[in-house]
């Protein structure tokens, strides 16, 4: 089957190739401290931060599948999230794991910058979050 080629909206191949990618971006959660990511928080994600350091902590591994049935199905899905750091002082704001999960890489974004995480299933209740960026 032939993906449709009307007009309007993103399409792949030759269609509006020289227009953004448009999704759904609901507002940011702001952390002024440290705090636990529920599962809907993580997978809108996008965070902003300022205020006392502290952690983000993510979700247990089966709170966010129980939450989103259908990313806990399969190996390798997966998902981003960004945290922005806009404290004005030295504050960072560490992402931490929660049962289930494996962080590679560093965890701190420090006063003043971004962290762009990926979220990928690795197996039965378990996730690993990278940090790309």
């Amino acid at each position: 089957m032939a993906l449709p080629n009307g007009s309007g909206g993103y399409q792949v191949g030759d269609g509006n190739l020289g227009e953004p990618l448009f999704f759904t971006q609901g507002a940011p959660t702001a952390l002024t401290a440290a705090a636990t990511a529920t599962p809907a928080q993580l997978c809108n994600g996008l965070f902003t931060f300022d205020g006392t350091a502290g952690n983000l902590t993510l979700p247990t591994v089966a709170l966010l599948e129980a939450a989103f049935p259908s990313i806990g199905e399969k190996n390798d899905s997966a998902f981003d999230f960004f945290v922005t750091n806009i404290d004005g002082g030295a504050d960072a704001i560490t992402v931490a794991v929660g049962t289930g999960w494996t962080l590679v890489g560093a965890g701190a974004v420090s006063a003043g910058t971004a962290g762009h995480f990926r979220c990928r299933k690795t197996g039965s209740g378990t996730w690993t979050v990278y940090r790309v960026s």
